[in-house]
């Protein structure tokens, strides 16, 4: 499906969130990401894709002046809870580089996603910093906290979504609807992939995995490896009847017996990507990028309502409003 509308994607990751802008009928005309696994990754799966391998403070956006929708997902660490809370003061922090791409592409709609921290008191100025550089631009800010699992993701993940629109849009967006339906359990999400080598414990095992999922976790290259996270999340997963201490090149063979391991396509589903949507790069760099992920889905219900905006107003004008 294409509606017309053009996108150009900040810190693209893996592709999650480019991913669900595509779901939504956003073209890319553009993705800048700076890790070469990630592009890769998105050149596998998309290779009419324009990536730039680029660092975002170096990246010019003239060329892509004009674009309907400009995103991307900025670097987490400096708003963490698990990190040191930095900031701006941050040297991963991307927002400056950010508003210098709003005000060099100009698009109608802006979309950022990071961590529930942002939304910290710590952080209060730094939103209004935020806030105030949109403003001077044209563009009206606001954000929301939206949790993954009310959009059909079986994972408790809440992100924040920053949503900035040109002054002559700000009027006409609304926030995407919670499911009125339960997101599928971490059981009924791989359960055919726990089953796919033969495992004969693979029902009761779905069975007992009858929650949705604690946060994936990617970490970084400095600290992140193939586990599903801290102690914490560990205790969780296992609760779960996963061991998450690491993951698994395949799926538990018939006679296996304990606490199975996910897979990265396992991770990869129950982060909401498709099936066939593929990860370069061996085990470890694979789930980094899965766990590092914005999930599909929730980007795009958001991405929707951003298209009912745009198309909205284009009949809007073109019936003389």
């Amino acid at each position: 499906m294409t509606t017309g509308l053009t996108s150009l994607e900040l810190c693209a990751g893996a592709g999650g969130q480019a991913r669900g802008l595509e779901r939504a009928g956003f073209d890319h005309a553009g993705v800048v990401e700076i890790d070469a696994d990630c592009c890769k990754t998105l050149s596998l799966n998309r290779p009419q894709w324009r990536v730039h391998e680029q660092d975002l403070n170096l990246f010019d956006g003239t060329g892509y002046r004009g674009i309907d929708l400009l995103a991307g997902g900025l670097p987490c660490p400096p708003f963490s809870v698990a990190g040191k809370q930095l900031g701006k003061d941050d040297e991963r922090n991307l927002f400056p580089a950010a508003i210098r791409l709003v005000d060099e592409t100009r698009p109608k709609a802006i979309m950022i996603e990071n961590v529930r921290g942002f939304l910290g008191a710590v952080f209060e100025d730094y939103r209004g910093f935020i806030r105030n550089e949109l403003k001077k631009l044209g563009y009206e800010a606001q954000w929301r906290l939206l949790n993954a699992c009310d959009y059909g993701v079986p994972q408790l993940r809440p992100r924040v979504i920053i949503v900035a629109l040109r002054d002559d849009l700000k009027d006409g967006f609304e926030w995407p609807v919670p499911s009125r339906i339960n997101a599928p359990t971490v059981g009924e999400t791989p359960g055919d992939l726990m089953a796919e080598r033969g495992w004969l414990g693979a029902k009761a095992w779905a069975a007992r995995a009858d929650d949705i999922a604690p946060t994936l976790v990617g970490g970084s290259k400095k600290h992140g490896g193939p586990d599903l996270g801290p102690t914490r999340a560990r205790q969780a997963w296992a609760s779960l009847g996963v061991n998450g201490k690491t993951l698994a090149d395949l799926a538990p063979d018939p006679d296996f017996v304990g606490m199975p391991k996910l897979t990265v396509r396992m991770a990869a589903r129950i982060q909401g990507f498709d099936d066939d949507w593929q990860f370069h790069g061996r085990k470890t760099a694979a789930y980094r990028q899965v766990g590092n992920a914005f999930p599909p889905p929730v980007a795009a219900a958001v991405a929707e309502q951003l298209k009912l905006m745009m198309q909205r107003r284009t009949l809007y004008r073109a019936f003389g409003g």
